[in-house]
């Protein structure tokens, strides 16, 4: 299943390459909302609060009246999955908060499964460099993509994987980084990080990978 994502940063859509240089800016939501209505999932991502800069709660909660989404960015509390899942949101997903030093915070993902309910969490793994990566990118921690998904299991009902090594870039994604992920849970998983062919779409596919796509859509290079 392809998944086309609208990350927010400064009151607008915009895709960045490896999370850090500007390649594409719109403020024509309604374009894009239009153009995504039609599918069953769309992935909405708060730049600013993942990166601890002020938030576009606003707009969030606006978008998910009118798409089927799934939310992350600055879900550090349960408080703030409550308000985002009440706004309409169809699930959190979680990332920093579900690491503590370089330890997984298994507490806290307990506490907020119960709270929410296990099939509303999508634990977010992110990896470079074969390692887990925090803070918006910026802190790596010892732990791996797959010791934190075997940990994290009891606790997610889906995980969100991005290959940051080859994000934003559209020069592909990694198959066997993805396939290990796949193999180390049973629980459904979505892939991100370079994905930009309908070729690597269906190859996920077959394995039982949904595919979030965002820089290849917004720059034309695949139809969606």
């Amino acid at each position: 299943m392809l998944i086309p994502s609208i990350d927010l940063k400064g009151g607008r859509i915009v895709q960045l390459v490896q999370g850090e240089k500007l390649a594409v800016e719109s403020a024509d939501f309604e374009r894009w909302i239009a153009r995504f209505e039609a599918y069953p999932k769309v992935q909405l991502i708060d730049l600013d609060a993942a990166k601890g800069m002020g938030d576009n709660l606003a707009i969030v909660k606006s978008i998910c009246t009118r798409l089927p989404c799934r939310v992350g960015g600055g879900i550090r509390t349960i408080a703030r999955a409550r308000e985002v899942l009440d706004a309409g949101a169809h699930a959190v997903i979680v990332s920093s908060a579900l690491f503590t030093g370089d330890r997984i915070d298994l507490p806290f993902a307990q506490a907020l499964a119960e709270a929410v309910g296990v099939e509303r969490v999508i634990g977010a793994v992110d990896s470079r460099g074969g390692r887990v990566v925090i803070h918006g990118w910026k802190t790596t921690l010892a732990v791996t993509a797959v010791e934190a998904v075997t940990a994290l299991e009891p606790w997610c009902g889906e995980f969100l994987y991005t290959h940051v090594d080859t994000e934003g870039l559209m020069r592909g994604t990694d198959m066997d980084a993805i396939l290990a992920i796949r193999r180390a849970t049973r629980r459904r998983l979505t892939a991100a990080g370079g994905i930009s062919t309908r070729e690597e779409i269906d190859q996920l596919d077959a394995a039982g990978v949904d595919a979030v796509v965002g820089m290849a859509i917004y720059t034309g290079r695949l139809e969606a």
